[in-house]
């Protein structure tokens, strides 16, 4: 059973870096086609698809989040099983619940596991 966790810090002050880590567990993410991705969700907001890194290590980021564009980055530990996202020079609007989870090509691109999510809040 694949099982993928966020661990991060829950509270950021504007200006800084935001690292969050996803560890997968029970599943390599170096095989199978999978795209392991992070999205979130604002308050009152629906979920915002941020970026993947794929199996070998490919990288996609959201076209249409102009915010994120120049901010934003992937990168993965495949010694640790674990994917981390990077989001500089944060502000308040950056306040979310941040998920990982896993695209699967094999079924449909469906997301087929996801972490339990890890809220983040940037306040002074």
């Amino acid at each position: 059973q694949v099982q993928l966790r966020e661990s991060g810090p829950g509270l950021v002050k504007p200006s800084q870096t935001l690292s969050l880590t996803c560890t997968v567990s029970g599943g390599s993410i170096t095989t199978g086609e999978h795209y392991w991705t992070w999205i979130r969700q604002s308050p009152g907001k629906g979920l915002e698809w941020l970026g993947a890194i794929t199996y070998s290590g490919v990288t996609y980021y959201s076209p249409f989040l102009e915010s994120l564009k120049s901010r934003m980055s992937i990168s993965r530990d495949t010694s640790r099983s674990q994917f981390t996202l990077h989001l500089s020079s944060v502000t308040p609007e950056d306040t979310a619940v941040y998920y990982c989870a896993r695209r699967n090509p094999r079924a449909d691109y469906l997301y087929d596991y996801w972490g339990q999510g890890t809220q983040v809040a940037v306040s002074s």
